[in-house]
């Protein structure tokens, strides 16, 4: 910015640096709402500083910018569940670690989890790219079957049960708080030993 608070002009090859700049301050207020329908385009560039004109040089509506967040997220969602699983040797570890990596992902980002699943934008278009997480828990499941750390069963099944109880969970902590909520690794052990077969 100059020194009357006005954004100097992106020089050539800085239009990227913008677009991040954006991308980012979505996210934000992503969280900070808890759904995508009260996010505003004009809110997104006040807050970095450029006139509306040029966000939508980057994302032409709202609904693109929420699924620009959204990918992101949930991009961040498998990394975090990456690197906890590589910290562990035994397949039943890297599955709990993944789960639990992400579960606790939800609990630092409830808004931008709420967004992932529940806003508007998931609802009309869907995000496809949420199938690479189900593809690694699957392939993590599969291993603990393999290795028999679980008993053989149909892998994508038992995932998409597992996912629907973490889903469901983290939705539940989120939209009530106040319930007598046990804690966070107590209940994931419970559905990876219910659901999976996991030994506790």
């Amino acid at each position: 910015m100059d020194r009357t608070g006005r954004r100097r002009q992106n020089t050539r090859g800085q239009g990227d640096l913008l677009r991040e700049e954006i991308l980012t301050a979505g996210v934000r207020m992503l969280d900070e709402l808890g759904e995508d329908q009260a996010l505003s385009l004009r809110a997104v560039a006040r807050a970095v500083s450029v006139a509306a004109t040029s966000v939508y040089l980057y994302f032409p509506d709202r609904d693109a910018l929420v699924l620009a967040a959204t990918q992101r997220c949930h991009e961040e969602l498998v990394a975090a569940g990456d690197a906890a699983a590589a910290r562990e040797e035994h397949p039943a570890a890297q599955l709990r670690a993944r789960i639990l990596a992400q579960a606790e992902w939800a609990q630092a980002h409830p808004g931008l989890y709420k967004v992932l699943h529940e806003s508007a934008v998931h609802r009309r278009l869907g995000m496809p790219f949420k199938e690479v997480m189900v593809e690694r828990t699957r392939a993590a499941v599969q291993r603990c079957m393999d290795t028999g750390a679980a008993p053989r069963d149909d892998a994508l099944t038992v995932t998409i049960d597992l996912r629907t109880a973490v889903n469901g969970m983290l939705a539940q902590r989120i939209n009530e708080p106040d319930l007598p909520w046990p804690p966070l690794a107590d209940q994931l052990d419970r559905f990876l030993t219910k659901l999976v077969g996991l030994r506790r």
